[in-house]
């Protein structure tokens, strides 16, 4: 079993970078697909990023590509999502969750979920 645990939210202003970091208690943390999903007022819940259990494969949402990085560190028990460029339409609430088996696109596959950050960013 995994808990999960994100920080790095706040208010930015359009073009700023944040980062978000996931902790994650638990020993089997390497054995886990990291993702990155975001939910905006009114919306549905949408894959942001994911990375493999080892780190050597990352996978983005296109209109993420080039802007958002993931990465872990499983020394550490740790995801993070560098953002870069931010826009306005970025704001949500971003959620880290873990996937044991699946498709890493699809929310409901995942198995853990944090309690989510809130991500503002002002035009």
């Amino acid at each position: 079993q995994l808990q999960l645990v994100e920080s790095g939210g706040g208010l930015v202003q359009a073009g700023d970078s944040l980062r978000l970091s996931c902790a994650a208690s638990g020993r089997t943390f390497s054995t886990y697909f990291m993702g990155w999903f975001r939910q905006a007022p009114g919306k549905e819940r949408e894959f942001v990023a994911a990375i493999s259990w080892m780190g050597d494969s990352s996978y983005y949402a296109d209109s993420m590509k080039g802007r958002f990085t993931i990465s872990r560190d499983n020394a550490k028990n740790t995801v993070v999502l560098q953002m870069n460029s931010l826009k306005p339409e970025d704001t949500a609430v971003y959620y880290c969750a873990a996937l044991k088996s699946g498709n890493y696109y699809h929310a409901n596959d995942y198995d853990y979920w944090g309690q989510g950050t809130q991500v503002t960013v002002s035009s």
